[in-house]
């Protein structure tokens, strides 16, 4: 890794290990590479990136010391919430860098997500992105089946949160590095895409590897809730739907399940088909 490339990702990490989020970084083209060009990244191809996602840590380590904090103004959906302020850290620890972030759920008035974060998880090396076209003769027939991502410590226990681009930093000499294939045989595929589209509530496609740590009894617990009653669930008002005055430059989505991101038959994108709505990250 170039040595500015690690410097930069030691101080993200610095930022963000501590409270439950991995990092990985990537080149802007070889996500481009992947995608039709409407859903290309506006950006020159050596434009350094990098991928954020929360473990099974997050929820202790960040999202409850979140809640207990002044930063609940405006209160809309905790996580989202709590995962931007985090990233406005990331903003405040790199003044000096141009830098644009883009959490997971956010999309384009069209409703066009503006990051597919499940294949920026895959060309980073974070997770591999399972999708039908891994299985050969796939029996699945006319069903659209969504893809999923599994992480090699975690399995499908973390979340995707966002990107964080560095317009201006380019790394033409970035390694690629190819995420573990820890689902490789054909039968095991089957099962975790059918677990994941047909079976996502009862959690086991997740474990898909066995994972270093899953959920809490008490996160699952939260992320099983409907989105409208987490509030009541923590014990919090609902509030009225509004842009936080705190981190203006982060649109929150409000209290509602967030977009899922399209997934594909036969490439990496296919946006008439989306995933199943799943329990949570």
């Amino acid at each position: 890794m170039e040595p500015h490339v690690a410097e930069l990702k030691q101080k993200i990490e610095d930022t963000l290990c501590p409270f439950g989020f991995e990092v990985y970084p990537f080149q802007v083209a070889w996500y481009n590479e992947l995608l039709p060009p409407a859903f290309h990244l506006p950006l020159p191809g050596p434009t350094l990136a990098f991928l954020v996602l929360s473990t099974p840590a997050m929820f202790d380590q960040a999202l409850k010391p979140f809640l207990q904090s002044h930063h609940l103004q405006s209160l809309t959906d905790p996580v989202d919430q709590c995962v931007a302020y985090h990233l406005r850290r990331v903003r405040q620890s790199l003044p000096e860098l141009q830098m644009e972030v883009i959490a997971d759920y956010e999309v384009y008035p069209n409703r066009r997500p503006k990051i597919l974060a499940q294949t920026a998880a895959h060309v980073a090396g974070a997770a591999y992105y399972y999708q039908r076209q891994d299985v050969e003769a796939d029996p699945w027939g006319t069903q659209h089946i969504a893809g999923v991502c599994i992480h090699p410590r975690f399995g499908g226990w973390f979340a995707i949160r966002g990107v964080v681009l560095l317009p201006g930093t380019e790394t033409p000499d970035l390694p690629r590095k190819k995420p573990p294939d820890c689902v490789p045989s054909r039968a095991a595929r089957i099962t975790l895409l059918e677990g994941f589209n047909f079976h996502w509530r009862d959690w086991t496609y997740r474990d898909a590897v066995t994972p270093q740590e899953r959920y809490s009894e008490e996160q699952k617990t939260y992320f099983s809730t409907p989105p409208a009653q987490r509030l009541a669930l923590l014990g919090l008002a609902q509030t009225k739907e509004e842009p936080s005055p705190i981190f203006p430059e982060f649109p929150f989505t409000t209290l509602t399940k967030k977009s899922q991101i399209p997934s594909s038959a036969r490439s990496w994108l296919s946006p008439s088909i989306s995933p199943p709505v799943s329990p949570g990250p």
